[in-house]
């Protein structure tokens, strides 16, 4: 009966724990290639409609991206608002497609792509 309770007590633990490891992954960046950019320009504004007729506003913004090798990538893709100028971001590439972003500090940069985005910026 004990051995029986601790078994259940261990899968019990152990499912608790995928939920949560699920629940705070983001799926869109697992096996993603990660690149760096800084936005440098006003993202195009882009009006369009749900299948509803709900309007929604989008952004998209075309920027290169480095790798932490420095290998450079023309990136484009979405945000639901505009982004902060200045801002450096980890973009997060399956193929051509990018499939998430988020914004870092520049100490999170890699030396290689810090060092290209700042030339960039010149």
């Amino acid at each position: 009966m004990k051995k029986g309770f601790i078994a259940l007590a261990v899968v019990v633990i152990v499912l608790v724990g995928f939920v949560v490891f699920i629940q705070n992954v983001n799926l869109n960046r697992i096996g993603a290639e990660q690149y760096y950019v800084q936005i440098n320009q006003d993202g195009k504004r882009i009006e369009d409609k749900s299948d509803s007729g709900q309007k929604y506003v989008s952004y998209e913004y075309t920027l290169e991206g480095f790798d932490s090798n420095g290998k450079e990538k023309s990136l484009t893709f979405t945000a639901s608002k505009e982004l902060r100028q200045d801002a450096y971001l980890r973009v997060y590439v399956k193929g051509n497609d990018v499939s998430s972003y988020q914004e870092v500090q520049p100490s999170e940069l890699p030396g290689q792509a810090k060092q290209k985005l700042d030339g960039a910026g010149k």
